[in-house]
């Protein structure tokens, strides 16, 4: 038995595959630190904030994405968003219990 085809995928070009994947990378990290706003608003507000320059250079708005000076500075800036997500979570005080990670409380 075959499948009805599918809708036509709207997007042929493998660079725009990859801008929508950096785009997504971007958001999550938005994503990140808008949650972890709720346990540490500092730590929160620096990974929420160094999410917008990973946005704008996505978007061609620092560089040119197609470039590879674009891609290079996009993927130092996803680096280090991340180093400082990383750091923040080790070196930041921690949950006392499962359940104070869990619950918040």
């Amino acid at each position: 038995m075959t499948q009805p085809p599918g809708p036509e995928p709207e997007i042929r070009d493998p660079a725009d595959r990859t801008r929508l994947a950096w785009t997504r990378t971007a958001l999550a990290f938005a994503a990140l630190g808008a949650a972890m706003l709720k346990w540490s608003p500092l730590a929160g507000g620096v990974v929420l904030a160094l999410s917008l320059p990973v946005w704008l250079a996505v978007r061609g708005a620092l560089l040119p994405s197609r470039s590879p000076r674009g891609l290079l500075l996009v993927t130092v800036l996803v680096v280090a968003v991340a180093l400082v997500a990383l750091a923040i979570t080790v070196l930041g005080p921690g949950p006392d219990s499962l359940g104070e990670l869990l619950h918040g409380r």
